[in-house]
């Protein structure tokens, strides 16, 4: 199998380092652990190869091949169930042959393989079932292998040095696959048998069976993950991590608000993204952390967890509450160029394989982000607002005013009164905003634009975040720090008008470069100005005409770069592509500017393409072309899928569509001019509002309007309809 070229955005980003769309990897994820199989259940040897079973981003088990009489069994088909915890694998054996006779036809043994990812582990149960007339004797093999490779070697980097494979250990019933990194710790992938081979050497475990007509087989494996320092998993039997992972899942899914609607469809689509949500979210010790994809991003990211949880807000506020706490405990306290840290900056990435503890990388806990810490203030006044959780809240105010230390110092560094990013780490970004691929800043011509940059969505999110925090200094009794924050927000968007608007565009610049100068490109970040309330009212009004206009709106979503710039392409990561989570933040913004029938548009742009997708799934992104009549969305090929902002988008533009909003300190729930798209005739939500204080409403569409019925209310819940 060829090598494909290494597609380089920053050397650390999206690597294409293969991709096959025949055949897409079936995934689940628990916790810290994912795993990649191909359709039969295996892991191909065949590199380069993505496929694994990883474990904080170390590649635990590269090899997996089931094998009958030394041939492959046939596929039937595949699913993942239990809401995204468990794959499902049917097949059957091809003929097999001894001595050039068919010993067992085709189709006589069926092999059913079901895999969950439970506490650090990877469990498996096969089930072969004969449906054949006469016995018959058959060899299972189970052949594997660990490399112990790290994520970012699977992404294409190229390491000069590797740690030592260890001599393998044998039990009865087990196999240790050991090696110690360069890190000096040392990782084992210990492999389980039950019951136990009739033959087991140090890759390979095989079963001599009989099964007479109608007899049926079980055989248990389970590889689990150890790591050197860290508590070894707590292995269980197959049936008790099959419980126990779904109990998990289920309490993760019935805390949050539920939504059911007239369109089956929509409610698969719907129901999908919270399965995501629940698999991509992980319990740290701060609280629950929405991991921000698969596979490439399975670990913390500042902005992807703060983005998620905005979107996730109104059905389930403990998401947010446990971003803000993981968030504020692994916050900047001084300053390392190496890691582009400064007290006061949120985290951007944390990793925690074998080239993020040699430094090999710079993300073992990396803030070169400029907008994560802005969004840690939206992300905290909107928890504020949604809960009224006072405890949170004031125990996290040393970190709120650490964060706004950070945006007035380190964060303007000039003193223009602008927040700008320029990489002081030699490994680290260069372009730190959400799109943060090397060329996704740049001027009208093409020229890429010279650091410092100030992005224009940065300066919304600085005067959306003071605006968060005045409110919630006058709510505890500081009256002078809210006054002085609003006049500070008023002055910045001020500001913001004459700097970053062209009059010749019609729309703000995406960034100023070094020297002041606007970078005149008409690109997507706009529609995140919208969001934050920076634009002046009739500069949102052209903005929002030119989001639904055909250079930008490909009819499947708007694109990260309107087609006629410079650098726009359909098929790059960030200009040009569709991205959910990016439509979800422009459609909120047009809501908030009086466009909601432009932000249904959206939404129903959203639901079509999730049709074409696989398991109504919205990936990371997709590619930007014109939407033909005969054709779905082209799919990019190493998007991550799923991705956690992008299985939150749909919420995201619900709720601006319903024009949903909270006051949690009088438990308000109120729905200005709500709508409904046309694919919806109604919508029913239960739980909606605080634990103990919530209500269920059902929302019915009319042709100019929407009906609100109250079908159960908690004491002290209101409930308020503004036309």
């Amino acid at each position: 199998m060829t090598e494909k070229k290494i597609q380089v955005g920053d050397k650390w980003y999206v690597l294409a380092t293969f991709a096959r769309p025949d055949e897409q990897p079936q995934t689940i994820k628990r916790d810290h652990s994912f795993a990649m199989f191909d359709r039969l259940g295996d892991i191909s040897a065949l590199a380069p190869c993505q496929e694994g079973l990883y474990h904080e981003d170390t590649r635990y088990l590269s090899y997996q091949e089931l094998t009958i009489n030394g041939a492959r069994p046939l596929y039937l088909g595949s699913s993942v169930q239990e809401a995204n915890s468990l794959l499902a694998i049917d097949l059957m054996n091809p003929d097999l042959a001894e001595r050039g006779e068919v010993v067992l036809p085709k189709g006589e043994l069926h092999l059913f393989r079901a895999k969950l990812l439970w506490q650090g582990a990877c469990y498996e149960h096969l089930r072969v079932s004969h449906h054949g007339s006469r016995p018959a004797h058959v060899r299972i093999e189970l052949a594997f292998d660990a490399d112990f490779v790290d994520l970012f070697e699977v992404r294409g980097m190229q390491r000069q040095r590797h740690g030592e494979r260890l001599p393998p250990q044998l039990t009865a019933d087990t196999v240790t696959l050991p090696y110690r990194g360069l890190d000096a710790a040392q990782r084992r992938t210990r492999l389980r048998f039950d019951p136990p081979p009739h033959a087991l050497e140090p890759h390979r475990a095989r079963f001599d069976v009989r099964l007479d007509p109608g007899e049926e087989r079980h055989f248990y494996f389970t590889v689990a993950c150890e790591r050197e320092g860290d508590p070894p998993p707590a292995l269980v039997d197959y049936l008790t991590a099959f419980r126990a992972n779904n109990a998990a899942r289920r309490e993760l899914v019935e805390a949050s608000c539920h939504l059911r609607t007239s369109n089956p469809l929509a409610n698969l689509w719907l129901d999908r993204s919270v399965s995501d949500l629940a698999m991509l979210t992980t319990r740290l010790r701060t609280g629950p952390y929405p991991f921000a994809g698969v596979p490439w991003y399975s670990t913390t990211f500042g902005r992807d967890g703060i983005l998620t949880a905005l979107e996730y807000l109104w059905l389930d506020p403990s998401l947010a509450r446990g971003v803000l706490e993981f968030l504020a405990d692994t916050q900047a306290t001084a300053s390392d160029a190496a890691r582009d840290a400064e007290p006061g900056k949120i985290l951007h990435e944390a990793r925690s394989s074998e080239m993020a503890r040699t430094r090999e990388i710079p993300f073992g806990r990396y803030y070169g982000t400029v907008d994560a810490t802005p969004l840690f203030l939206v992300l905290a006044g909107a928890y504020w607002q949604r809960t009224a959780d006072a405890a949170t809240v004031q125990r996290l105010w040393p970190n709120l005013m650490a964060a706004l230390g950070w945006i007035d110092g380190h964060g303007d560094a000039d003193g223009d009164g602008f927040v700008e990013y320029a990489r002081k780490s030699a490994d680290g970004l260069t372009q730190q905003g959400w799109k943060d691929s090397h060329d996704s800043v740049f001027h009208r011509d093409g020229r890429s634009a010279e650091a410092p940059i100030a992005l224009c969505e940065v300066q919304g999110y600085v005067y959306q975040g003071k605006l968060a925090m005045s409110q919630m200094a006058r709510a505890f009794g500081d009256e002078v720090l809210a006054l002085r924050l609003a006049q500070e927000a008023e002055n910045l968007r001020v500001r913001f008008q004459s700097a970053f608007w062209s009059p010749e565009r019609g729309s703000y610049a995406l960034a100023l470069d070094g020297d002041k100068r606007r970078c005149e490109v008409l690109a997507s970040n706009v529609g995140h100005c919208l969001w934050s309330g920076i634009a002046a009212d009739d500069h949102a009004q052209r903005i929002a005409d030119a989001l639904l206009g055909p250079a930008f709106f490909s009819g499947w979503g708007v694109r990260t770069v309107a087609e006629g710039e410079a650098r726009y392409n359909p098929m790059s990561y960030h200009n040009g592509s569709i991205w959910p989570h990016d439509n979800a933040i422009a459609a909120m913004g047009l809501a908030r500017y009086g466009r909601t029938e432009d932000a249904m548009r959206l939404l129903a742009a959203m639901f079509e393409s999730s049709l074409h997708f696989d398991l109504h799934r919205l990936p990371e992104l997709f590619c930007g072309f014109p939407r033909r009549h005969d054709a779905g969305p082209t799919l990019y090929p190493v998007a991550c899928s799923p991705q956690a902002w992008a299985a939150a988008a749909p919420f995201a533009v619900l709720q601006a569509c319903l024009g949903l909003s909270f006051e949690g300190e009088t438990k308000d729930v109120c729905l200005r001019t709500p709508r409904l798209p046309g694919f919806i005739d109604w919508l029913r939500i239960e739980r909606l509002g605080l634990p103990g204080a919530s209500c269920d409403l059902l929302l019915t569409r009319h042709e100019r309007s929407v009906g609100v019925e109250v079908l159960r209310k908690d004491a002290g819940v209101n409930v308020r309809v503004v036309a």
